[in-house]
């Protein structure tokens, strides 16, 4: 009888083994193909070399700068918080490399690592593969922009984090902290830790771990807090939804323009600062509905803390001045934590933010010189990928709601109208 038991268990342990074979042979086939496309990269439709221009020039002035202990306070390219310092300095692990080979080499460890945390989350006892297979199969839906950003490397911090929660919620604090210290959004990943004892562990070793950090950032490099004139100074970017009301408005007479100014194509003209405002009061606006999402919230499932994360993340991109697209990479490894668990209500979601990410690369690299000129080509495109993503942020916040208040109790069925309780005599 045992052996018959034993049946089952080992034809699951083979189907598991089968797709990590399935997962790691994709995942080196689609990052060859990346890395193909960043080594041609100077193609009209894959951005006549804009892409990588990012890495070998932009980066690598900051670190020459960085390597001399302080942050570059005079660039008005520089709006990241002290933690990108350490990020950008990195690429120096890996002597014998240039600094763009070192950088691309240390993204590609980053999005293993994330690709090997969701396998390793997904063989779990009630966790699916399908996380891993969304990342493998949904970076690469960004082209090769994901390798010139260090975007993966902050997607990372968040991803281990939401996977650290079930077993160390320091570990998950921890891991929140730093990442929020390369880029903010990262915090929101807390937004769900469930009430209690873990939730104030969590929230304190972030607290603990990011002053720790900060204190030890200040110490070692001057002018920290730099990046924040220049992050205030910014305007609206052509990407967001702000930037593709205004570019509509080009062609109905508005005499604004495209300008490239903080390290980004920003519109410039009337009214563009009242845009930029409307949109920061929407990103502090959208504290609201999840500020009464979490006061309000029931039921916890192991899949909670995930779905909430992806929901704050989403309402904070959709309402952003920015959008740019290596925000995508942050909603793919957010999204791709929910389908580890089989008790989310994001799957849908997830499939909106994957067609988002086909739109957003053909918008950038592939035809961005039809964006940035307003054409209404371009503005189609950015009114389809701005349109996903805020379809899938009020689907995304919808389903949280739902899936965490209480169920209504059930009603016990009474007597019918015809239908006379027993014991009662009939009328005669």
């Amino acid at each position: 009888m045992s052996a018959f038991r034993s049946v089952p268990r080992a034809l699951a342990r083979a189907s598991t083994r089968h797709r990590l074979l399935a997962l790691t042979a994709a995942w080196l086939l689609t990052r060859a193909a990346m890395l193909w496309l960043l080594a041609h990269n100077t193609r009209p439709l894959l951005g006549r070399g804009a892409v990588a221009r990012e890495v070998w020039k932009l980066y690598q002035h900051w670190y020459a700068v960085l390597s001399h202990g302080a942050f570059p306070a005079h660039d008005t390219l520089w709006q990241y918080p002290p933690g990108a310092g350490p990020v950008l300095l990195s690429p120096s692990l890996l002597p014998g490399l240039t600094y763009f080979q070192s950088f691309v080499a240390l993204t590609l460890a980053g999005d293993a690592l994330i690709a090997l945390a969701l396998a390793r989350a997904g063989t779990r006892p009630g966790r699916r593969l399908l996380g891993a297979g969304y990342w493998t199969l949904g970076l690469p839906l960004l082209l090769h922009v994901p390798l010139a950003r260090y975007d993966v490397q902050v997607t990372a911090f968040a991803v281990l984090s939401l996977l650290a929660l079930g077993r160390s919620t320091r570990a998950c604090g921890a891991l929140a902290a730093l990442g929020a210290l390369v880029k903010v959004w990262p915090a929101l990943v807390l937004l769900g830790t469930p009430r209690g004892r873990g939730s104030r562990s969590a929230w304190t070793w972030a607290a603990v771990t990011g002053a720790a950090a900060a204190l030890v950032l200040v110490g070692v490099f001057r002018n920290p807090l730099a990046f924040l004139r220049q992050q205030g100074g910014r305007g609206v970017q052509i990407e967001s939804l702000g930037g593709t009301a205004l570019a509509f408005a080009t062609h109905a007479g508005w005499p604004g323009r495209v300008r490239y100014q903080y390290g980004a194509l920003e519109f410039t003209g009337p009214h563009v600062t009242t845009v930029a405002h409307v949109s920061l009061a929407l990103s502090a606006a959208a504290f609201g509905p999840l500020l009464l999402w979490r006061l309000r919230a029931r039921r916890w499932t192991p899949a909670t803390p995930y779905d909430a994360a992806l929901s704050a993340v989403l309402l904070f991109t959709v309402t952003s001045r920015v959008i740019s697209p290596q925000y995508m990479i942050w909603l793919l490894g957010l999204a791709a934590v929910c389908l580890t668990s089989r008790e989310t209500g994001q799957r849908p979601v997830a499939a909106l933010v994957a067609a988002a990410c086909l739109v957003s690369a053909a918008a950038y690299p592939t035809l961005y010189h039809l964006v940035a000129s307003c054409t209404w080509t371009g503005c189609a495109l950015m009114l389809v990928r701005n349109g996903l993503l805020t379809a899938a942020a009020v689907l995304s916040f919808a389903r949280l709601w739902g899936a965490t208040r209480p169920a209504a109790p059930r009603r016990q069925p009474g007597p019918g109208p015809h239908r006379l309780p027993r014991g009662t005599l009939s009328p005669s």
